[in-house]
């Protein structure tokens, strides 16, 4: 990232029943972005064009060579993305019911940092 950091915001996620790294890394990307108002941007810096912010994403998640990242992006509405995963997170026994995934019974939870950059 060539700019400078505005803000930092961070979440977590979790996917009780199916096991989905991918599910809970949007979660905490989404949780991340939910408390987050860049006003400041628009208000005081006068940057009218949202997509010109860069915008950097890490989840630390189980099994982060399956996240998807492109659906993890998919989350954030404004900028220029870029997104890895990390080794981390947690998963823990929860509970398996086949209603909502067969076979699984852990519980997966993701840890989000989400930046965003700004050219001066």
């Amino acid at each position: 990232m060539a700019g400078k950091r505005f803000i930092v915001e961070v979440g977590t996620g979790v996917d009780i029943h199916g096991e989905d790294a991918t599910k809970a890394a949007c979660r905490a990307v989404k949780d991340a972005v939910s408390r987050s108002c860049l006003c400041g941007i628009v208000e005081i810096l006068g940057i009218q064009d949202l997509n010109a912010v860069e915008v950097e994403i890490v989840v630390a998640v189980p099994g982060a060579g399956d996240v998807d990242l492109d659906r993890v992006m998919a989350q954030v509405p404004i900028g220029r993305k870029t997104a890895r995963a990390v080794e981390g997170g947690l998963k823990v026994k929860g509970l398996c019911v086949a209603q909502f995934a067969a076979g699984c019974d852990q519980i997966v939870m993701a840890n989000a940092a989400v930046t965003v950059f700004i050219e001066q």
